[in-house]
């Protein structure tokens, strides 16, 4: 068994309008590791020092998503418990409510749905997220800005993921179907966060997060590979926990 590579990715901080501007394969030090195997690498999910890897298939899809999942919905689930930022109204508190809801019913459902395709054993352990200081929660700007990211990288992570997931039997169908109902929730959460951040602008389908297509004009969402989002994320610091993602490397 060959040893676990790292591979060194541009840092970018805590720079919410940077989180997908990285480049790389793999992780900082701040919570993931894209690894290096040979063929002869145990099958299990376990690796050496007991780290958790995602799996391969349609398996490593399925835990990917979840992971972010888990990200979201520690996200909103703080801003809830913390009661909202200063100055929040009552329909900015209902929003982020209902978003919460979203993310943990997503996060719930790919536990759910791990465990009942393979094992529980195959399943991605809790992981540990620290947002850093309470106090940042307080602040709209910090709310929003990471509410976008977040969003935003959901987005472009199914649309990123959605090739990869083997459809030759039901269960891929199935998954392949899901996840495009899922990423069009994705799509509105962050439409939603853009137009509260800019009222009234086009922002809510920014040409920053849009793209064109043979020649056309920005129109489509950005699909951007696991191996990206996972380097992007773990940039941010805020997801402790190490694993390893050996079939996106």
């Amino acid at each position: 068994m060959k040893k676990s590579i790292e591979v060194k990715t541009q840092t970018v901080g805590r720079n919410r309008r940077n989180f997908l501007k990285v480049s790389g394969l793999a992780v900082v030090g701040s919570g993931l590791l894209l690894a290096s195997c040979s063929d002869d690498d145990d099958n299990g999910n376990m690796m050496g020092n007991d780290v958790f890897d995602l799996g391969s298939g349609n398996l490593a899809i399925l835990n990917y998503a979840y992971a972010l999942e888990q990200l979201e919905a520690a996200f909103y689930a703080k801003v809830v418990a913390g009661g909202y930022y200063q100055g929040a109204s009552a329909t900015v508190q209902q929003l982020l409510t209902d978003v919460y809801n979203h993310e943990v019913i997503h996060r719930e459902f790919f536990r759910t749905a791990i465990s009942s395709a393979v094992s529980a054993d195959m399943v991605l352990p809790d992981l540990e997220i620290d947002f850093g200081a309470d106090s940042q929660f307080d602040s709209e700007d910090f709310v929003i800005n990471t509410a976008i990211a977040l969003e935003d990288t959901g987005v472009a992570a199914y649309n990123g993921a959605g090739k990869l997931i083997t459809v030759d039997d039901a269960a891929g169908q199935i998954y392949l179907g899901l996840a495009g109902k899922i990423v069009s929730v994705e799509a509105r959460h962050a439409s939603a966060f853009r137009d509260l951040k800019n009222p009234g602008s086009m922002d809510f389908a920014g040409n920053d997060i849009l793209i064109g297509l043979a020649g056309t004009a920005p129109a489509f969402d950005k699909a951007t590979p696991p191996a990206d989002i996972l380097a992007a994320v773990s940039s941010l610091g805020f997801i402790k926990t190490n694993f390893t993602a050996k079939a996106f490397v």
